[in-house]
């Protein structure tokens, strides 16, 4: 059963509406998504790219500028390291374009996730050395390389670290000792004294930054950085950060941007998964778009992705993004295994008495364990660690719920691991296999979560009738888009709803369409998607339920009429 909790923030919501000109509902969301203050809540509303931060604010952007203008200058050769997922993608490809753009002599090396692993690593570095590479740049990754980048500089490289990822460091009697690679500069917003003011770009978003930054200096038109805008986008959502501040302008621009993209690769990409250009919007991204092509680095190698987006003829573009289309459907069909075989694992074993889900499938691909670990999470609000059997012992990643920092129980368990990393909501993990039950077990001796903490959270923003809904309020939630993580889309609730004349879609029954009538007799066409037949059962049973609802237009054959989507009911 799901806890329904009303966000219960305030603020003078009328006196916001007045001064704004928006519903004070609308007001009401804003203060939800902690935006305070007349400064916040006007770039939330309208905030554009002049809002964007200098580039020139980034610690390190001078020293790194100067350095790699004077390489181009000079011809030197330079190589750019990325990383295999959508963000590193991105990044490599915004920064190949806007070096050759400034003259550069620049190739590209994406890692391989089975025999490179994450990030820069030596085996790079001397190949880069054996391929005469004057200049090393890094993007999404590099932070943490601080013995490779220490052997590339000793080889006589000059190495420039874009970043975004947390800044290492050791704790000696409760300081901490931030730990920074010794690299010619390092561009990073999270590092120690970086007065830029937002901390949360991805790695293309720092990649974006620093073009600026490049362009400004070398006196090419700052419009021009504006291509890559999309390639930014992309990477913010792919990359799941939050869409406050910055990232909110990146991506909003970012796909008015994308609806009419000149890269045949992006362009091949939508039409290949049958999707419209102008229609294109986050979730296409998160769930379409971005899974194809980190598919690529999951399955086969992330370089085909990069290829697919450098792409200058539109037969090639087209059979790379079909390739990716059918790597992603493979890697669909192979989660799908994975996850019925975790689930049926811990719904028949002791694990299901577990707080912390520790599943070993020992055939599965190991780039697919983060996947399935959040499918479990999903399924069992707990969180969830897989585990799979590789050559060099057991290698896994974790996803966790709120109420569980991952990183620090980790760090609790940090003698059965040869070698961990993350955050608070995910982590990767190796182990020899002898480790993995006392792993298990320590991580549920030490677990605090409560029953509370192990019951899903659903977080409703209004409670407000169905007969509210009206178009010019939609017309002014379209001001709060996009929504994703960090910017949900608004969720709304009423109770004492009957479900009028409800009809069961779809092969596998998961789509009712009905109306939904309130106390006082308004009615507004509902869709659900999801178990059809509990949905219809459950409304036999309670003629009067409650519904937690967001509100939208259903455009039917020319015809637009108002609808409620119910997300869930009790």
């Amino acid at each position: 059963m799901e806890r329904w909790v009303v966000a219960a923030k305030r603020a003078d919501f009328n006196e916001i509406g007045r001064k704004f000109s928006i519903d004070p509902v609308i007001a009401r969301l804003i203060r939800n998504r902690d935006v305070v203050g007349d400064e916040a809540i006007r770039n939330y509303l309208y905030g554009g790219l002049e809002d964007l931060s200098s580039p020139e604010q980034m610690k390190g952007m001078e020293e790194a500028a100067v350095l790699l203008l004077e390489k181009i200058r000079g011809k030197k050769s330079i190589r750019i390291i990325g990383d295999y997922d959508i963000d590193g993608i991105m990044s490599s490809y915004i920064l190949k374009k806007g070096l050759e753009r400034l003259g550069a002599e620049a190739d590209v090396r994406i890692p391989d996730r089975l025999t490179d692993g994450y990030g820069l690593n030596g085996h790079l570095v001397r190949q880069a050395y054996e391929d005469g590479i004057d200049t090393i740049v890094t993007c999404d990754n590099g932070i943490a390389a601080a013995a490779q980048i220490a052997a590339a500089r000793e080889q006589g490289m000059s190495v420039i670290v874009t970043d975004h990822h947390e800044i290492p460091y050791e704790e000696e009697q409760g300081e901490r000792r931030y730990i920074l690679p010794p690299a010619n500069a390092v561009i990073n917003p999270k590092q120690p004294g970086c007065p830029y003011p937002f901390k949360g770009l991805c790695g293309a978003g720092v990649a974006f930054q620093f073009i600026r930054g490049l362009y400004g200096r070398a006196g090419i038109p700052l419009e021009e950085a504006m291509e890559f805008l999309e390639f930014a986008a992309i990477a913010t959502v792919g990359d799941v950060m939050d869409l406050q501040g910055e990232n909110r302008i990146l991506v909003k621009e970012g796909l008015k941007r994308l609806h009419t993209t000149p890269n045949l690769g992006l362009q091949e990409l939508i039409l290949q998964n049958q999707l419209s250009m102008d229609q294109v919007d986050v979730y296409h991204i998160g769930f379409v778009l971005g899974p194809c092509l980190n598919a690529s680095g999951r399955l086969d190698t992330a370089a085909r992705a990069l290829k697919l987006l450098l792409s200058d003829s539109r037969e090639e573009a087209s059979r790379l993004a079909g390739d990716l289309k059918a790597l992603n459907e493979s890697r669909k069909a192979m989660t799908l295994q994975g996850e019925e075989e975790a689930v049926r694992l811990v719904e028949h074993s002791d694990l299901i008495r577990d707080r912390v889900l520790v599943v070993f499938l020992p055939d599965c691909h190991e780039s697919l364990a983060g996947i399935i670990a959040g499918r479990l999470k999903e399924h069992f609000h707990r969180p969830a660690f897989v585990l799979t059997r590789t050559e060099e012992g057991l290698k896994g990643s974790g996803r966790s719920i709120e109420a569980y920092s991952m990183y620090e129980e980790l760090c609790r368990c940090r003698e059965y691991l040869t070698k961990f990393g993350g955050h608070p909501m995910a982590a990767g993990i190796s182990m020899e296999e002898s480790s993995l039950e006392p792993f298990r077990r320590k991580l549920n001796e030490l677990c605090a979560l409560t029953e509370q903490d192990l019951t899903p959270k659903i977080t409703i923003d209004v409670p407000m009738p169905i007969s509210y809904i009206r178009r010019d309020l939609l017309e002014q939630m379209e001001l709060l888009k996009p929504f994703g993580k960090g910017n949900s889309r608004p969720l709304f609730a009423e109770k004492n709803i009957r479900v009028l004349n409800p009809r069961i879609f779809g092969k596998n029954r998961n789509v009712v369409k009905m109306q939904l009538m309130d106390e006082s007799g308004c009615v507004i066409d509902g869709v659900y998607f999801g178990d059809g037949d509990g949905f219809l059962r459950f409304a036999g049973e309670h003629p009067a339920m409650s519904v937690a609802y967001y509100p939208g237009i259903d455009r039917y054959r020319g015809r637009d009429t108002l609808q409620a989507t119910v997300v869930t009911y009790q």
